[in-house]
């Protein structure tokens, strides 16, 4: 295929870009996420009402539109970045609800009893939290939680197309709009680009599984 060999700085140079937002975009939207699970299952009402808010907000919101919503949007009120910068941002804060959702799921799964005694030995909600609940739900969802990554893996490429530049789209887009490479091939090897991510991940996913499996 041509339009790979002769191209091939482009090419790998649009996966490193992209593999720069995803990896921006997991971080954050596993802390962000955490975070918001965290308020979701407060017992303080005002904190589960704002997680509640943030999870319906962003999780029934099209990607495509937020991000056009931050990209254009956030400008107009004196806020400016590059477009990777709102992409980036837009991804995270999009994700997160998923992984919350997903965390706040493992979260349930903890049997009410490990709560109840912790209090009984003295322990606040927040060492209940992190040094009792949280760590054996975060072995319960690291499937879930892994399948939201790889899905955003896949939504990165709309961040390109809302015009971040440098990326696996935007060298697809350059090629064939600018220099005149035929469809076919040249999304093929966008597709390629963007499968060498999903499948690594995946694998990845799937090896956590079998060492979590056994430590159980």
């Amino acid at each position: 295929m041509d339009v790979v060999t002769d191209n091939w700085d482009l090419w790998v140079s649009g996966f490193v870009r992209s593999l720069g937002i995803i990896g921006w975009a997991l971080v954050g939207s596993l802390v962000l996420g955490t975070v918001v699970a965290v308020c979701r299952v407060s017992p303080i009402p005002l904190l589960r009402g704002l997680g509640t808010f943030y999870v319906s907000v962003f999780r029934n919101t099209p990607l495509a539109v937020l991000l056009f919503f931050i990209a254009f949007g956030i400008p107009a009120v004196g806020i400016n970045a590059s477009f990777y910068v709102f992409g980036t941002v837009g991804l995270t804060v999009y994700t997160a609800a998923f992984v919350c959702e997903a965390l706040r799921g493992g979260i349930n799964t903890v049997a009410s009893g490990q709560a109840e005694a912790a209090r009984s030995v003295g322990l606040n909600f927040g060492q209940t939290l992190t040094l009792v609940v949280l760590p054996q739900a975060l072995r319960a969802v690291v499937p879930p939680v892994g399948n939201v990554q790889i899905a955003m893996m896949k939504n990165s490429a709309i961040v390109g197309a809302a015009g971040v530049g440098g990326d696996l789209f935007s060298a697809y887009n350059r090629l064939t709009s600018a220099q005149g490479y035929a469809f076919l091939p040249t999304v093929t090897g966008m597709a390629v680009g963007y499968l060498l991510i999903t499948l690594t991940a995946g694998a990845l996913l799937a090896l956590a599984e079998r060492k979590l499996a056994v430590a159980r």
